[in-house]
C-alpha cells in the first residue's frame, strides 16, 4: 500500500519529473487504464505545474472556477499535498502535454465499519472537444482503483440525473439522494 512517506523528496522513489513531484505515487494508477487511453495520451497524478497546462480550463467545463492566480494555485496545491493520503487528483494529458481531463478522489476516515475509509469521487471533467474518447471512463476506473488500493471499503459520488447513465456504465448504481445547503459568500 502507498504511504505519504513516499512523497519525501529525499526518497529514492520520489519522482523527479518536476521540482515538486506529483501529488501521489504514479504507481497507484493501473497500467490497464494507461494502456486503454488514445495514442500519445497519458494519465498521471496532478502536478504543481498543471496550472500552466490548462487544469483550470478543464474544471471550467464542470463549474465556476473563478480567477485563480498562479500564487493562489501554488498555495492550494501545497496545502493539498501536505495531506499526503487524503487527496488523489489525476489528470489526462494529450500528446502535447495539455491537461484535457481530470478527476479526484478524497478519502474520508470513518469511525464506522471498523474505522473504515470511504472514497468520494469529485470534479470529473473532460474538455468538450475531448469527449467521446472514453477519457471520463478511464478517469473513473483509475480513481476506483486508487480507492481500492489505499484500503477504502466503498467509493461514492454525487451526480446530476443527466449524468446518471454515464456513471451506471462505470459500474455505479443509485444508492440514495444528495442534499445540499449552499452558503452565500459575500
Amino acid at each position: 500500500m502507498w504511504s505519504p512517506a513516499s512523497l519525501n523528496p529525499n526518497s529514492p522513489n520520489f519522482p523527479s519529473n518536476s521540482p515538486i513531484g506529483p501529488l501521489f505515487s504514479p504507481s497507484l494508477i493501473p497500467s490497464s487504464v494507461s494502456s486503454a487511453l488514445p495514442e500519445n495520451y497519458t494519465i498521471r497524478p496532478l502536478q504543481r505545474s498543471d496550472y500552466k497546462a490548462g487544469m483550470l480550463d478543464v474544471l471550467r467545463v464542470l463549474t465556476t472556477v473563478g480567477e485563480i492566480s498562479e500564487k493562489a494555485w501554488d498555495e492550494r496545491y501545497d496545502w493539498i499535498a501536505r495531506r499526503g493520503d487524503e487527496y488523489y487528483i489525476l489528470v489526462i494529458c494529450d500528446g502535447e502535454k495539455k491537461v484535457v481531463g481530470t478527476g479526484a478522489v478524497i478519502i474520508e476516515r470513518k469511525f464506522i465499519h471498523n474505522l473504515g475509509l470511504v472514497a468520494h469521487i469529485e470534479d470529473i471533467a473532460v474538455l468538450k472537444d475531448q469527449q467521446g474518447k472514453k477519457l471520463g471512463l478511464r478517469i473513473i476506473q483509475a480513481l476506483d482503483s486508487i480507492a481500492e488500493k489505499v484500503g477504502c471499503y466503498k467509493t461514492i459520488l454525487d451526480c446530476s440525473e443527466t449524468n446518471e447513465g454515464f456513471y451506471a456504465k462505470c459500474g455505479y448504481k443509485r444508492a440514495g439522494l444528495e442534499m445540499a445547503h449552499y452558503f452565500d459568500k459575500k
